[in-house]
């Protein structure tokens, strides 16, 4: 009894650390860009962050309203710009429902391609990125390598690899080249055998999943609460993907299902993209199977004016919902333009699921977020 209360005593007098403030980033690797977490640190463990963005902005919603519709269409590359296909998609969508354009067959089985080829790409940065941030040199390198082959394919049909301005208003920019298919559908073939090379390099590896498991758990009431949507709402259980819940273009007709996991912790916001990336490849072969000919571009106005009104649409992009709000005044240039980013949205619950976790388990966090900077700020 006495040696227990010598015990207590001892730990009311002993001395305790003072809290700091710890700058992560805006220079710093784990970022993922000019981003800058203050964090609050009781010894090692978080107890306050504060997001702190805009280092980025360019003010692309304000430059739109001085650029035609069909000028604004590069902008919307520089948004999420590992998603620069669904961007393009995007804003393409919001602006036929704005003007009742009717898309013809074939450009919308390329439009599905492309957003598909680009959602792979796009998780493939990411599982690249979160290995590479829990010091997987390799795992990097196999998913770049991969990434390679879809970006020539982009490089096929538009010339570019990264900010393609490849999706038009009522179509896209040019019909696929001869040899695309066929290389699309050797691609379709790997695919498969690369991802379970990802399950047993990556997914399987007993430091990641030391490092991930269990870390940042987000319940489903947290996620909605804060309006979390895409792979991060998906790994904590919710089965909510627009593609499904609200089809747009033709995605109706395919068939495929949405994964989800149990923990929503940095495992599964990790392990849900490899997932996804196995869907995408089911969508690629029915679109490919089903490819048809004809027209590739609706007949729609050299100089584009959409009657006055507004519209908004959105679809589900590679980090989640993406919107665009147009406001038309009649003229060629819209009256007013918003976008509603996903990686800005998401990167609100990264104070709440990240205290309480230790300074390296921060990195392992905001990497599973997966956010892209270009569209964070804008």
């Amino acid at each position: 009894m006495e040696k227990a209360m010598e015990r207590e005593v001892f730990r009311a007098d002993s001395p305790r650390t003072e809290t700091i403030t710890m700058n992560m980033g805006p220079q710093h690797p784990s970022t993922h860009g000019v981003y800058r977490a203050v964090l609050t640190m009781d010894g090692e463990e978080i107890t306050h962050i504060e997001n702190h963005v805009g280092y980025l902005h360019r003010g692309i919603e304000k430059l739109a309203e001085t650029r035609t519709f069909t000028q604004f269409m590069p902008y919307t590359d520089r948004l999420d710009y590992l998603g620069a296909m669904l961007n393009n998609l995007g804003y393409a969508q919001t602006m036929e429902k704005l003007m009742g354009v009717e898309v013809p067959e074939r450009a919308e089985y390329i439009r599905i391609i492309m957003a598909e080829l680009q959602r792979i790409a796009s998780h493939l940065i990411f599982v690249a990125s979160y290995a590479i941030d829990l010091s997987s040199t390799t795992g990097w390198m196999y998913c770049m390598r991969d990434r390679e082959r879809i970006l020539d394919l982009f490089d096929m049909v538009c010339g570019s690899r990264l900010t393609t301005n490849y999706m038009r208003i009522g179509g896209v920019a040019e019909d696929v080249p001869p040899g695309f298919l066929p290389e699309l559908q050797r691609l379709i073939n790997d695919l498969p055998a690369c991802f379970d090379e990802y399950d047993g390099l990556i997914s399987g590896n007993e430091i990641l999943q030391k490092r991930s498991i269990g870390v940042a758990p987000m319940s489903a009431e947290t996620a909605i609460a804060y309006g979390v949507t895409g792979p991060n709402l998906r790994a904590s259980g919710v089965a909510f993907d627009l593609r499904k819940a609200a089809p747009y273009g033709i995605y109706d007709r395919f068939d495929f299902e949405i994964p989800t996991c149990a923990n929503g912790d940095t495992y599964d916001r990790y392990y849900i993209r490899i997932l996804e990336m196995r869907q995408s490849v089911r969508i690629l072969q029915q679109a490919v199977d089903s490819f048809p000919e004809g027209p590739v571009m609706a007949k729609v106005p050299k100089v584009i004016r959409p009657p006055k009104g507004d519209v908004y649409h959105q679809i589900e992009g590679t980090k989640g919902i993406l919107g665009f709000y147009v406001v038309s005044d009649g003229t060629s240039k819209p009256y007013r333009l918003h976008i509603h980013s996903p990686s800005f949205v998401n990167l609100g619950v990264f104070p709440e699921i990240a205290r309480g976790g230790n300074i390296q388990d921060a990195v392992a966090t905001l990497a599973s977020i997966d956010i892209v900077l270009g569209e964070v700020d804008r």
